[in-house]
């Protein structure tokens, strides 16, 4: 396909898929003669992923290129791969209190996980600690060795789902690990609201916000 049938069909634009082409991101097309190059199926699942990283998993380009480079190369460990999708997801630009590095290192050493202190998971937990400080509630971070043992239970089914996908190629896992975690987060976001109001049905009777 030209490539006009190529941003028609992957929603690109023209311009974006020649600049992806430099950057490394996507790989070049077929010189078919002066002025022409044809595209095919493997340019345009390969900007569906772009776009997924970019896009949906909030990548910048130079993040998604290094995710795609490491699913690329055989040679890379897919667990390496994993870590550099995960650190490429937007994070806090802030970094949090020792104090609460340290309160959400306790929690994950008592859970028996292996984690690195400046990993973007635990920068993001210990933010939060920071913020319950910040408005006097301290005691909300009581949630935090059930919120752990719900995590693995999360991070099981997430794993489960990335390792089906290697089948599909590295690339396709780190998609999954990307977009998975951007989506899951929503996903997790409305299935606590649910459970919260079936649980106030559970204990007070009533679903929240309904009068009768």
């Amino acid at each position: 396909m030209r490539i006009a049938e190529l941003a028609r069909e992957s929603g690109v634009s023209a311009t974006s898929i020649k600049w992806y082409v430099s950057e490394g991101l996507l790989p070049p097309g077929e010189r078919t003669g002066y002025n022409q190059t044809e595209y095919g199926e493997q340019h345009l699942a390969r900007l569906r992923l772009i776009r997924s990283l970019v896009e949906v998993g909030g990548l910048s380009v130079a993040a998604a290129k290094n995710v795609l480079a490491a699913a690329d190369d055989p040679a890379h460990p897919f667990g390496n791969t994993l870590g550099i999708a995960q650190a490429s997801l937007p994070t806090v630009t802030h970094p949090p209190s020792a104090e609460s590095v340290q309160r959400i290192a306790d929690v994950a050493r008592r859970q028996g996980w292996t984690f690195t202190e400046d990993g973007p998971g635990i920068t993001a937990a210990a933010t939060v600690l920071d913020r319950y400080h910040a408005l006097g509630r301290d005691d909300l971070a009581a949630t935090l060795p059930a919120y752990a043992r719900a995590a693995e239970v999360v991070a099981e089914a997430d794993l489960d789902t990335v390792t089906k996908n290697l089948d599909a190629g590295p690339a396709t896992a780190a998609q999954t690990v990307v977009v998975g975690t951007v989506l899951g987060d929503a996903l997790l976001a409305g299935l606590r609201r649910m459970a919260q109001a079936n649980e106030s049905v559970r204990r007070f009777g009533h679903v929240p916000g309904n009068p009768s």
